[in-house]
């Protein structure tokens, strides 16, 4: 069932068009993800279907009855209450019920003499006990507690004032009073800023089971891929709606772009066939030819023109060390770091060596950026020492760019830095980051987050460091910046120890886990995943699978070789040929459906040539599969 359609809705501020002709369907108990590029113009459409602002163009409608929440980027508690009394404001009606109740009581305790009136007053409190269970009125005071544990407040909070809260804090809080409102359609901007990793996973845990529809805006991929079953793309003012989480949009969506492309260079290169045959005939100068030129013409005017595929502007950027370090990059002993008389952490251990590429994880307020801190020798430790490798350079980006000077702009923010650089090679450099034109003037203090990280980024580029410290590093940065980063860390050959709440990030990067918590640090192989998997495995009293010297996707790869190997060696060469049967007959169809797509009468029939390019863009998202099944298979054979 249909919840809420928006249909032709364009906004703009003065004459700046945001949105355009946005149309967008959400089915009841949907799961979608909002995404594009900072200042798409996501939150925008969010105030709109909030109610918030009207549409210049086109309608909003919503199923009769439905209730909106929407969670914004900017906390709206101002009052004095505390936390516990602020999110039970959400029950009011429910501890109305509960004072009516009692006041009932005392009336049937008073009158128990008059049969009459008693029994009226026993009817009514039936009632309304029903209307109170089924409200949850015995279940609101534990509710309220489950849902600041899980979103990391300390115990004790929940009896301060709401008002001296940090911001992310208040944040956190509205959040809270949301969930615990349960609106039909929940809207969330950004809500996992300001949350630790267990809190972003009691998160996930809670939307996944949530009755009514879910609306959200997210730079968080891994939130994305765990929480959505939909997603929608706000790109050059339109949107484009996806089946699937996010790791299934980025693939459609690659192929939508290629096809698009594709189609668009087919129908260009018929336009300038028929065009040319055009010419040809007005050049016979007789009447029958220039019939069938004003004919083509005709046809030729017809034909529904396919818009240039435009992509939206990304960073481009790699990470190279001018120099190779020793193979020991760093060593930390027996680090101990408080503040206040409040120890963050103690006996800290780490080795790297060349090429690491170690994530230090853990909940807020542990010490990780504090930590970072102390090895990049911003700040002194309370015990233990730091030690480098030989030849060592050390790159470190901020998490709140504090090594920005806030009254310089841009270009001499970098230039500054690197004085023998020309000015061409400066301001080629910043355009890979997206600072042309009258940009580079701007000041740093007038710079938005992402632009900021996007200024320190170029810096740590320009330096050439073998050991990065990151600090965030995805902080402010949209989706397809991201996967720039993190593509460049892929390639880097020097040495990586980064503090993120980004898991998916995490998952591409790390080789390593360091896992901070109050009561100790620990290590784990692997990425993001493995580190998950051998928590279930410790929590469940499994061993552990670091145990056996491999990490998960190692481990995976031996079962399933053990598994084959227990079959018969000639049902394997069967399975064997026929996935070789498969592979050929997916090739085969690809290069005949690459045939047809390059005849020109294809596109005098659209339906036709949508069903060939999806057939086309399916086949050819299916390939990796295919190869990695033959592979396996290939192995299992040589080793029978």
């Amino acid at each position: 069932m249909i919840l809420m359609t928006v249909q032709g809705v364009s906004k703009s501020f003065g004459m700046k068009s945001v949105l355009k002709d946005i149309s967008l369907t959400l089915q009841q108990g949907a799961r979608m993800g909002l995404i594009g590029v900072n200042g798409s113009g996501k939150s925008t459409l969010f105030r709109l279907i909030a109610g918030q602002m009207e549409p210049d163009e086109g309608s909003i409608s919503l199923m009769r009855g439905t209730r909106v929440g929407m969670l914004t980027q900017e906390a709206d508690i101002q009052s004095d209450l505390t936390v516990r009394e602020e999110l039970s404001r959400v029950f009011e009606p429910v501890r109305e019920m509960e004072r009516r109740l009692r006041a009932l009581e005392e009336e049937m305790a008073q009158k128990h003499e008059n049969e009459v009136e008693l029994d009226r007053l026993s009817r009514e409190y039936a009632r309304l006990t029903d209307r109170f269970e089924d409200a949850g009125g015995y279940e609101w005071p534990s509710r309220i507690q489950g849902v600041l544990a899980g979103l990391g407040f300390a115990k004790g909070r929940e009896d301060q004032p709401a008002s001296v809260l940090s911001g992310g804090e208040k944040t956190r809080l509205c959040l809270a009073r949301l969930l615990l409102t349960q609106p039909d359609l929940l809207m969330l901007d950004e809500p996992t800023n300001h949350l630790d990793l267990s809190s972003i996973q009691w998160l996930e845990d809670t939307l996944k089971k949530y009755r009514g529809t879910v609306l959200i805006i997210s730079h968080d991929r891994y939130f994305m891929n765990s929480v959505c079953d939909c997603m929608a793309e706000i790109s050059m003012r339109r949107l484009v709606q996806y089946e699937g989480n996010y790791d299934q949009f980025t693939v459609k969506r690659q192929a939508d772009i290629e096809r698009q492309i594709r189609e668009y260079k087919l129908q260009q290169a018929e336009i300038a066939r028929q065009q040319a045959i055009i010419q040809r005939y007005r050049m016979y100068n007789r009447e029958k030819s220039i019939r069938a030129a004003e004919s083509r013409e005709k046809r030729l005017e017809k034909m529904e023109r396919l818009e240039r595929p435009v992509d939206e502007q990304h960073v481009r950027f790699s990470f190279e060390a001018r120099r190779r370090s020793g193979d020991d990059v760093l060593k930390v002993h027996g680090l101990a770091k408080g503040f206040e008389g409040r120890r963050l952490f103690e006996n800290f251990d780490l080795h790297l060596r060349a090429g690491d590429r170690v994530a230090i994880i853990g909940p807020n307020g542990v010490g990780k950026s504090t930590l970072l801190n102390i090895i990049a020798r911003k700040l002194k430790a309370d015990a233990g020492e730091v030690e480098f490798g030989a030849n060592v350079d050390l790159g470190y980006y901020e998490q709140h760019q504090t090594g920005l000077d806030p009254e310089k702009d841009v270009l001499n923010e970098l230039w500054d830095a690197f004085p023998r650089l020309d000015l061409d090679r400066v301001r080629s450099v910043l355009a890979l980051f997206l600072f042309t034109g009258d940009d580079v003037y701007k000041k740093i203090s007038m710079l938005s987050g992402g632009e900021k990280g996007r200024v320190s980024l170029c810096k740590l580029m320009l330096k050439r460091d073998n050991l990065l410290l990151l600090d965030e590093p995805t902080n402010h940065l949209d989706m397809d910046s991201r996967e720039v980063l993190e593509g460049a860390l892929e390639d880097f050959d020097g040495t990586i120890l980064t503090v993120s709440h980004d898991r998916y990030f995490i998952n591409r990067v790390a080789d390593r886990i360091i896992e901070m918590r109050p009561d100790g640090v620990k290590e784990y192989l692997g990425n993001y995943d493995d580190y998950l998997e051998k928590k279930r495995r410790e929590e469940a009293g499994l061993e552990d699978a670091a145990a056996s010297g491999m990490t998960k996707t190692q481990l995976d790869k031996q079962r399933r070789k053990e598994r084959l190997l227990r079959e018969g060696k000639k049902a394997l060469e069967k399975q064997l040929e026929a996935a070789e049967a498969r592979i050929a007959a997916a090739e085969k169809e690809i290069q005949d459906l690459e045939t047809r797509m390059a005849d020109p009468e294809l596109y005098q029939r659209p339906d036709e040539a949508r069903e060939t390019a999806r057939r086309h863009a399916e086949l050819q998202a299916g390939m990796d599969a295919l190869y990695e099944e033959w592979e396996a298979l290939s192995e299992a054979v040589s080793e029978r």
